[in-house]
């Protein structure tokens, strides 16, 4: 056994050795960063050290990288009596190499996080190519050196201590078995041999999970590193090197890819026309001040994503399994909205779009990556304006990296899976919506029995396979496709039913709408309208039901908020005020690589992958026909070429927030 504790212990105690460096540094980092926190958490020690122990499991990940390769080839080596002394010179040159690297990024985090608010991240390649200037840069700048200093000093110091562990491990280093020592005609060897493959597998086990960070069914993401509604303590729990690396790897997908439709500068130009706005100066060319002409009004509000859920489903637009009764009697008693449409045909896009009125852009997750993107939308204009502010989700916080974006760009609680029972969920996707819904509302009650006014958001789930049928909704001749919305729709009722008891309701404003639609019923165009279009509703108590017809994205929804609750506030976004602003001439949205705008009369869609048009008449009940393109299309493809080249444009510069 001693061939297999002797490698071990050598490689555990660099492990642990390289962990105590790496936390060190961060005590140097946060010490560089601590004029950042707020009053609110700089005087809260408890924060402090949970941001700590996720720096040390964002460490552990990147150590178990570094260590994976090391550790597979002794432990067989020592199972088997293979250890050689020149494994211990390799060993040392490799973690010698990787760990310059990790204490290199590590120490230029400090003062790129001081600088830029971030953490170290696929943006310095850009500085690539300009390497006099760049080495210039950091030469150049005294206040620099103490950091050059603290990778120098830590690089030396595990230098130092590798050269110990290897000289110490040399002293003791087992003897090299002689070939007449394996008697592999021996039982006894075998089960030897055995026995010590079976603590190397479990230590090399170990080691994979280390790297994956989690037993979830996801990996760790940066959003693990997020906590608490301060980003200075969020990022001081990120390993710098993982957030390279890994920003750097999205960098690299073919979906995260830099669109190019038309020139920038004219389709700036087409969406100020569009939009009737000059742009303000140090924000975008895009941005206006709004200024309503009364009071604000301090009114709760509530929006609902709702799984999946596209219009077709509806009764009031030609299903007839009658699936949505509740839907359709809160659609009827609201003012609802025909021609809405989803920004994209996944979860994040219907989110990013509706909470913060930015397009989606082709088929990119805009709130993935590990360096977090900052938005001012509708969660950062209540929260100023003085709203608490909530996300409630049925699944992992880290999925879709929601936690650290959301977190980041407006949210002071997020409520995920990790705070359900565990017998309540009932697949990879988490809680039911009964149960979402139903844990949600004596958070609300608490947030409203303070008296300040609260925005929550709730995203539902039930409607996605694999879907979960609760007994009660199987009902013989229908899919499972379709008692599952049946059962969505029962939860929306039923919450609505019990929030009508409440009585901070009738001071809150409820919006529904769906996240994406589905496909239903027959493919009759490229990209079949039921993808997109999506029931949007606004209800409360002090607004007139009403159906309106004009054209609407969930890009429009957070305006339309605002302009109900009459705050004034700088808007840098896409959306517009559905009850003031000039109506949209056509809808736009995405679908992966699918591109499409339509009016009343046509369907533009381009496939921004293979750079293919097609183009549509819409007949009198709606479905798409065929035809060839003609200068009727182009003002359409005009229209969603120039808001997306532009939202590319404002994305690329950093021109998402408003100071």
């Amino acid at each position: 056994m001693k061939y297999l504790i002797k490698p071990i212990a050598y490689l555990l105690g660099i492990h642990l050795a390289a962990l105590v460096l790496l936390t060190l540094m961060r005590v140097c980092f946060y010490l560089s960063v601590s004029h950042m926190l707020t009053p609110d958490v700089a005087g809260q020690p408890a924060l402090v050290a949970t941001a700590f122990v996720r720096g040390l499991w964002f460490d552990n990940v990147i150590a178990c990288y570094i260590m994976a390769l090391p550790l597979v080839v002794g432990c067989v080596a020592g199972a088997f009596g293979l250890v050689r002394k020149w494994m211990l010179r390799a060993a040392g040159v490799w973690f010698g190499v990787w760990y310059t690297l990790v204490f290199m990024a590590t120490a230029g985090n400090i003062p790129y996080f001081v600088y830029f608010s971030k953490v170290l991240n696929a943006s310095i390649w850009n500085w690539a190519g300009y390497g006099g200037t760049t080495l210039g840069m950091i030469f150049g700048e005294p206040s620099y050196y103490l950091y050059i200093v603290l990778f120098v000093v830590a690089t030396a110091l595990f230098s130092v201590f590798l050269w110990y562990m290897r000289r110490r491990a040399l002293k003791h280093w087992p003897e090299v078995v002689p070939p007449a020592a394996y008697d592999l005609k021996s039982v006894r060897w075998w089960l030897s041999a055995g026995g010590k493959l079976l603590v190397a597998l479990a230590l090399c086990g170990a080691c994979f999970l280390g790297i994956r960070g989690r037993l979830g069914y996801n990996p760790i993401k940066v959003s693990a590193a997020y906590f608490c509604s301060s980003p200075v303590l969020n990022n001081v729990g990120v390993n710098p090197m993982f957030c390279l690396l890994n920003s750097t790897l999205d960098d690299l997908r073919p979906e995260n890819r830099t669109l190019h439709l038309m020139p920038d500068a004219e389709a700036i130009r087409l969406v100020q026309q569009y939009y009737g706005r000059t742009g303000i100066k140090g924000i975008s060319p895009i941005a206006r001040r709004v200024e309503p002409d009364s009071q604000p009004v301090r009114r709760n509000v509530v929006v609902v994503l709702m799984e999946s859920m596209s219009a077709k489903l509806m009764g009031r637009f030609g299903c007839k399994a009658g699936l949505t009764p509740c839907l359709d009697s809160l659609y009827s008693h609201s003012l609802s909205f025909a021609n809405c449409y989803s920004a994209g045909n996944h979860t994040n896009h219907g989110l990013y779009a509706t909470l913060y009125s930015f397009p989606s852009i082709m088929f990119r997750n805009a709130m993935k990556g590990s360096s977090i993107p900052c938005y001012t939308g509708l969660p950062n204009t209540l929260k100023q304006a003085g709203y608490s502010t909530m996300f409630f989700m049925t699944h992992e916080s880290q999925y879709d990296n929601m936690n650290a974006f959301f977190r980041t760009n407006g949210y002071d609680e997020i409520y995920a899976q990790e705070n359900y029972p565990k017998n309540r969920v009932v697949n990879h996707f988490g809680v039911p919506d009964d149960y979402l819904f139903s844990y949600a509302l004596p958070v609300l009650r608490r947030h409203a029995a303070s008296g300040k006014p609260f925005f929550a958001t709730l995203l539902t789930i039930s409607n996605h396979p694999p879907f979960v049928v609760p007994a009660e909704f199987q009902t013989p001749g229908l899919a499972p496709e379709q008692q599952i919305v049946r059962y969505a729709d029962h939860c929306i009722g039923q919450f609505m039913q019990a929030v009508s008891k409440e009585p901070w309701a009738r001071n809150t404003l409820f919006v529904f709408l769906g996240d994406h639609g589905k496909l239903l019923g027959q493919t009759d165009a490229e990209l079949p309208e039921s993808f997109n279009h999506i029931p949007l509703i606004f209800h409360a108590s002090w607004l007139k039901p009403a159906e309106r017809t004009q054209f609407a994205g969930q890009v429009d929804v957070a305006p339309t908020i605002l302009g109900l609750l009459r705050l004034p506030y700088v808007q840098n976004n896409f959306g517009l005020d559905l009850l003031h602003d000039a109506p949209r001439p056509a809808a736009f949205y995405t679908a992966d690589k699918m591109i499409a705008a339509r009016n009343d009369r046509q369907l533009f869609l381009y496939n921004a992958e293979l750079k293919q048009t097609y183009c549509y008449n819409i007949a009198p009940d709606g479905r798409p026909v065929p035809t060839s393109f003609s200068p009727a299309f182009a003002p359409l493809r005009q229209y969603v070429f120039a808001l997306l080249q532009t939202t590319e444009y404002m994305v690329q510069h950093g021109m998402t927030r408003t100071r």
